[in-house]
């Protein structure tokens, strides 16, 4: 059974973590969000829930309008072949949730198999205050960029900053 929003919460606050969240009307896409933007400060996401062609699996996490490249990130994140978007069904079974509630926090739902590879863009992690759906897009909770990587590695994944949107290449033009 997938853990729910008051399951992450409990968890969240175990790890001292503190967040706030606001609740909303349902959000299917980013730029059904653009509201929430005025209202809730900080960094805006995206979420690319991503499978090579070996089956490993990525959850991609960047801004909300960063540019990303879905014919040459397999490059970038090391994955074996293009990279293609993972369906509904293995978006619940891996990290239990539904399309257009991706986010880092569903991690906690893959603490036992850890199937997924998270990468976090490292122009996403510029910002000191990040916002995530926590579980469904009813909601937003708002949590600081280093806690954030505390809560992944809690759930057992050693989340790897990579500058995989076009904007952070941008800052690096070595890459």
């Amino acid at each position: 059974m997938p853990a729910t929003r008051d399951d992450l919460m409990a968890f969240l606050d175990g790890l001292g973590i503190r967040t706030t969240t606001v609740d909303h009307a349902p959000v299917f896409t980013v730029a059904e969000s653009g509201d929430l933007h005025e209202r809730i400060s900080g960094g805006h996401t995206k979420n690319l829930f991503l499978k090579d062609k070996k089956g490993r699996l990525f959850l991609v996490v960047a801004l909300h309008d960063a540019t990303i490249d879905l014919k040459k990130i397999h490059q970038v994140i090391g994955a074996q072949g293009r990279v293609s978007f993972g369906n509904a069904d293995l978006l619940m079974e891996v990290l239990g949730v539904m399309p257009g509630s991706v986010t880092p926090f569903a991690l906690i739902n893959d603490r036992d198999a850890r199937r997924i590879t998270p990468i976090f863009d490292a122009a996403l992690m510029d910002h000191a205050v990040l916002n995530f759906h926590p579980l469904s897009n009813d909601a937003t909770t708002s949590v600081a960029a280093e806690d954030l990587m505390a809560f992944a590695r809690a759930c057992g994944h050693d989340a790897r900053i990579i500058r995989v949107s076009e904007e952070a290449q941008a800052t690096d033009p070595g890459l």
